[in-house]
Protein backbone atom coordinates (compact mmCIF):
# COMPACT_ATOMS: atom_id res chain seq x y z
CA UNK A 1 0.00 0.00 0.00
CA UNK A 2 1.28 3.48 -1.29
CA UNK A 3 0.38 6.57 1.13
CA UNK A 4 -1.91 9.18 -0.19
CA UNK A 5 -2.32 12.90 1.17
CA UNK A 6 -5.47 15.06 -0.04
CA UNK A 7 -4.95 18.78 0.02
CA UNK A 8 -7.98 20.70 -0.69
CA UNK A 9 -9.43 23.58 1.18
CA UNK A 10 -13.60 22.83 0.79
CA UNK A 11 -14.27 19.94 3.77
CA UNK A 12 -17.25 18.12 1.36
CA UNK A 13 -14.41 17.49 -1.42
CA UNK A 14 -11.82 15.75 0.84
CA UNK A 15 -14.39 13.89 2.57
CA UNK A 16 -15.83 12.81 -0.91
CA UNK A 17 -12.52 12.13 -2.63
CA UNK A 18 -11.91 9.87 0.78
CA UNK A 19 -14.93 7.99 0.52
CA UNK A 20 -16.24 7.73 -2.46
CA UNK A 21 -13.31 5.57 -3.86
CA UNK A 22 -12.19 2.24 -3.14
CA UNK A 23 -8.53 3.57 -2.58
CA UNK A 24 -7.65 0.41 -1.04
CA UNK A 25 -8.49 -1.70 -3.74
CA UNK A 26 -6.22 0.36 -5.97
CA UNK A 27 -3.26 0.09 -3.56
CA UNK A 28 -3.57 3.44 -1.73
CA UNK A 29 -3.98 4.37 2.05
CA UNK A 30 -5.32 7.73 2.70
CA UNK A 31 -3.03 8.75 5.60
CA UNK A 32 -4.05 12.57 6.25
CA UNK A 33 -6.68 15.25 4.88
CA UNK A 34 -5.52 19.32 4.87
CA UNK A 35 -6.78 21.99 3.65
CA UNK A 36 -3.68 23.71 2.42
CA UNK A 37 0.00 23.63 0.51
CA UNK A 38 1.45 25.25 4.07
CA UNK A 39 -0.74 22.45 6.35
CA UNK A 40 0.43 19.89 3.81
CA UNK A 41 4.25 20.41 3.95
CA UNK A 42 3.78 20.09 7.88
CA UNK A 43 2.16 16.98 7.54
CA UNK A 44 4.82 15.83 5.35
CA UNK A 45 7.92 16.93 7.86
CA UNK A 46 6.08 14.20 9.99
CA UNK A 47 6.83 11.08 10.82
CA UNK A 48 4.42 9.42 8.36
CA UNK A 49 5.90 8.25 5.00
CA UNK A 50 3.75 10.17 1.88
CA UNK A 51 4.28 8.56 -1.36
CA UNK A 52 1.51 10.76 -3.20
CA UNK A 53 -0.28 14.19 -3.19
CA UNK A 54 -3.95 14.72 -4.77
CA UNK A 55 -4.01 18.38 -4.67
CA UNK A 56 -6.44 21.06 -5.04
CA UNK A 57 -4.54 24.02 -7.09
CA UNK A 58 -6.21 27.14 -6.44
CA UNK A 59 -5.79 27.11 -1.79
CA UNK A 60 -5.44 30.09 0.34
CA UNK A 61 -2.54 30.53 2.48
CA UNK A 62 -0.36 28.29 -0.34
CA UNK A 63 -1.67 26.73 -3.51
CA UNK A 64 -1.28 23.59 -5.06
CA UNK A 65 1.01 25.29 -7.49
CA UNK A 66 3.49 26.65 -4.50
CA UNK A 67 3.27 23.04 -2.88
CA UNK A 68 4.01 21.00 -6.14
CA UNK A 69 7.64 24.05 -6.46
CA UNK A 70 8.46 23.77 -3.13
CA UNK A 71 8.41 19.64 -3.09
CA UNK A 72 10.39 19.69 -6.69
CA UNK A 73 13.04 22.66 -5.41
CA UNK A 74 13.59 19.58 -1.71
CA UNK A 75 13.56 16.86 -4.15
CA UNK A 76 11.38 15.29 -2.47
CA UNK A 77 10.13 11.62 -4.16
CA UNK A 78 6.77 12.41 -4.05
CA UNK A 79 4.03 11.88 -6.51
CA UNK A 80 1.78 15.11 -7.49
CA UNK A 81 -1.78 14.97 -8.98
CA UNK A 82 -3.39 17.89 -8.84
CA UNK A 83 -7.35 18.40 -8.63
CA UNK A 84 -8.34 21.47 -11.02
CA UNK A 85 -11.19 23.14 -12.32
CA UNK A 86 -11.33 23.31 -16.07
CA UNK A 87 -10.43 27.31 -15.79
CA UNK A 88 -7.33 26.30 -13.99
CA UNK A 89 -5.74 23.76 -16.27
CA UNK A 90 -3.90 26.17 -18.54
CA UNK A 91 -3.04 27.61 -15.04
CA UNK A 92 -1.84 23.77 -14.02
CA UNK A 93 0.36 23.21 -17.28
CA UNK A 94 2.50 26.11 -16.00
CA UNK A 95 3.96 23.76 -13.50
CA UNK A 96 4.68 20.29 -15.50
CA UNK A 97 8.70 21.60 -14.86
CA UNK A 98 7.63 20.55 -10.89
CA UNK A 99 7.27 16.73 -12.06
CA UNK A 100 3.41 16.96 -11.35
CA UNK A 101 2.57 13.21 -12.35
CA UNK A 102 -1.55 13.93 -13.84
CA UNK A 103 -4.07 16.01 -13.18
CA UNK A 104 -7.80 15.13 -12.54
CA UNK A 105 -10.86 17.32 -13.14
CA UNK A 106 -13.23 18.21 -10.69
CA UNK A 107 -15.65 16.96 -9.88
CA UNK A 108 -13.57 13.48 -10.45
CA UNK A 109 -14.75 10.88 -12.19
CA UNK A 110 -14.40 7.29 -10.70
CA UNK A 111 -12.66 5.88 -14.23
CA UNK A 112 -10.74 8.78 -14.53
CA UNK A 113 -9.51 8.41 -10.91
CA UNK A 114 -9.03 4.75 -11.62
CA UNK A 115 -7.05 5.36 -14.61
CA UNK A 116 -4.64 8.00 -12.94
CA UNK A 117 -4.16 5.77 -9.73
CA UNK A 118 -3.32 3.02 -11.54
CA UNK A 119 -0.92 4.62 -13.80
CA UNK A 120 0.90 6.39 -10.61
CA UNK A 121 1.23 3.06 -9.11
CA UNK A 122 2.74 1.81 -11.95
CA UNK A 123 5.40 4.09 -12.28
CA UNK A 124 6.03 4.25 -8.36
CA UNK A 125 6.55 0.42 -8.77
CA UNK A 126 8.81 0.53 -11.65
CA UNK A 127 10.97 3.07 -10.06
CA UNK A 128 10.87 1.09 -6.73
CA UNK A 129 12.12 -1.69 -9.49
CA UNK A 130 14.91 0.26 -10.53
CA UNK A 131 15.95 1.75 -7.48
CA UNK A 132 15.94 -1.99 -5.51
CA UNK A 133 16.71 -4.34 -8.34
CA UNK A 134 14.22 -7.31 -7.24
CA UNK A 135 13.77 -10.05 -9.29
CA UNK A 136 10.56 -9.72 -10.79
CA UNK A 137 8.72 -6.26 -12.43
CA UNK A 138 6.11 -5.22 -9.68
CA UNK A 139 4.34 -4.00 -12.69
CA UNK A 140 4.48 -7.79 -13.62
CA UNK A 141 1.98 -8.38 -10.58
CA UNK A 142 -0.04 -5.40 -11.85
CA UNK A 143 -0.83 -7.33 -14.75
CA UNK A 144 -1.15 -10.49 -12.71
CA UNK A 145 -3.88 -8.78 -11.17
CA UNK A 146 -5.66 -7.40 -14.33
CA UNK A 147 -5.89 -10.93 -15.28
CA UNK A 148 -7.24 -12.56 -12.00
CA UNK A 149 -9.84 -9.82 -12.55
CA UNK A 150 -11.12 -10.71 -16.08
CA UNK A 151 -10.78 -14.60 -14.92
CA UNK A 152 -13.15 -14.08 -12.18
CA UNK A 153 -15.28 -12.33 -14.45
CA UNK A 154 -15.44 -15.14 -16.72
CA UNK A 155 -15.66 -17.53 -14.24
CA UNK A 156 -18.89 -16.17 -12.59
CA UNK A 157 -20.96 -15.30 -16.29
CA UNK A 158 -20.09 -19.14 -17.36
CA UNK A 159 -21.28 -20.37 -13.82
CA UNK A 160 -23.91 -17.59 -13.42
CA UNK A 161 -24.86 -16.51 -16.79
CA UNK A 162 -28.73 -16.73 -16.01
CA UNK A 163 -28.65 -13.81 -13.54
CA UNK A 164 -25.36 -12.84 -14.68
CA UNK A 165 -25.73 -9.16 -15.40
CA UNK A 166 -23.20 -6.12 -16.07
CA UNK A 167 -24.30 -4.81 -12.33
CA UNK A 168 -24.08 -8.14 -10.33
CA UNK A 169 -20.60 -8.91 -12.22
CA UNK A 170 -19.36 -5.52 -11.04
CA UNK A 171 -20.46 -6.07 -7.33
CA UNK A 172 -18.41 -9.63 -7.17
CA UNK A 173 -15.23 -7.76 -8.69
CA UNK A 174 -15.79 -4.32 -6.20
CA UNK A 175 -15.71 -2.02 -8.90
CA UNK A 176 -18.11 0.54 -10.64
CA UNK A 177 -20.43 -1.03 -13.30
CA UNK A 178 -19.63 1.69 -16.18
CA UNK A 179 -16.11 1.18 -15.27
CA UNK A 180 -16.17 -2.75 -15.09
CA UNK A 181 -17.59 -2.30 -18.76
CA UNK A 182 -14.94 -0.34 -19.70
CA UNK A 183 -12.00 -2.46 -18.41
CA UNK A 184 -13.70 -5.69 -19.39
CA UNK A 185 -13.34 -3.90 -23.29
CA UNK A 186 -10.00 -2.55 -22.95
CA UNK A 187 -8.59 -5.98 -21.52
CA UNK A 188 -10.12 -8.42 -23.78
CA UNK A 189 -11.53 -6.17 -27.04
CA UNK A 190 -15.01 -7.49 -26.43
CA UNK A 191 -17.77 -5.84 -24.97
CA UNK A 192 -19.17 -7.23 -21.61
CA UNK A 193 -22.52 -7.58 -23.54
CA UNK A 194 -21.45 -9.32 -26.17
CA UNK A 195 -19.26 -11.85 -24.06
CA UNK A 196 -22.31 -13.11 -21.78
CA UNK A 197 -24.37 -13.09 -24.93
CA UNK A 198 -21.96 -15.77 -26.52
CA UNK A 199 -21.77 -17.73 -23.01
CA UNK A 200 -25.86 -17.90 -23.02
CA UNK A 201 -26.08 -18.83 -27.02
CA UNK A 202 -23.13 -22.08 -26.29
CA UNK A 203 -25.52 -23.08 -23.78
CA UNK A 204 -28.38 -22.71 -25.44
CA UNK A 205 -26.99 -24.49 -28.16
CA UNK A 206 -26.14 -27.58 -26.08
CA UNK A 207 -28.87 -27.93 -24.41
CA UNK A 208 -30.69 -28.17 -27.45
CA UNK A 209 -28.92 -31.60 -28.09
CA UNK A 210 -31.37 -32.78 -25.06
CA UNK A 211 -34.43 -33.30 -27.11
CA UNK A 212 -36.66 -33.65 -23.28
CA UNK A 213 -36.11 -29.75 -22.93
CA UNK A 214 -38.92 -27.77 -24.65
CA UNK A 215 -37.88 -24.98 -26.34
CA UNK A 216 -39.51 -22.24 -23.35
CA UNK A 217 -37.53 -24.23 -20.76
CA UNK A 218 -33.94 -23.86 -22.32
CA UNK A 219 -35.44 -20.33 -22.36
CA UNK A 220 -35.99 -20.13 -18.73
CA UNK A 221 -32.86 -21.94 -17.73
CA UNK A 222 -30.70 -19.52 -19.65
CA UNK A 223 -32.18 -16.38 -17.91
CA UNK A 224 -34.91 -15.48 -20.50
CA UNK A 225 -38.53 -15.02 -19.01
CA UNK A 226 -39.92 -14.66 -22.41
CA UNK A 227 -39.45 -17.10 -24.76
CA UNK A 228 -40.08 -14.92 -28.28
CA UNK A 229 -37.29 -12.93 -26.98
CA UNK A 230 -34.83 -16.07 -26.57
CA UNK A 231 -35.85 -17.10 -30.43
CA UNK A 232 -35.34 -13.92 -31.26
CA UNK A 233 -32.34 -13.33 -29.96
CA UNK A 234 -31.39 -17.27 -30.42
CA UNK A 235 -32.11 -16.33 -34.38
CA UNK A 236 -30.06 -12.93 -34.61
CA UNK A 237 -27.38 -14.85 -33.37
CA UNK A 238 -27.22 -17.96 -35.41
CA UNK A 239 -29.67 -17.31 -38.03
CA UNK A 240 -32.09 -19.76 -37.38
CA UNK A 241 -34.38 -20.25 -34.74
CA UNK A 242 -33.84 -23.08 -31.39
CA UNK A 243 -36.70 -25.16 -33.15
CA UNK A 244 -34.76 -24.77 -36.99
CA UNK A 245 -31.28 -26.08 -35.19
CA UNK A 246 -32.85 -28.96 -33.68
CA UNK A 247 -34.33 -29.80 -36.57
CA UNK A 248 -31.44 -29.46 -39.18
CA UNK A 249 -29.29 -30.93 -36.15
CA UNK A 250 -26.55 -28.91 -37.56
CA UNK A 251 -24.02 -27.05 -35.34
CA UNK A 252 -24.59 -23.27 -36.42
Amino acid sequence: MYNLLIVDDEVETREALSSYFPWDEVGFDIIGQVSNGQEALQFIAGDERVDVVLTDIKMPVMSGIELAENLYNSKRNIKIVFLSGYRDFEYAQKALHYKVTNYVLKPAKYHVLMDVFIKVKEDIETENTVNEGPPKLEIDRLKGDESLIINKIKTYVNENYSEASLEEVAKQVHMNANYLSFFFKQKTGQNFSDYLLKVKMEIAVHLLQNVSYKTYEISEMIGYSNAKNFTRTFKGYYGKTPSEYRNGQVAP
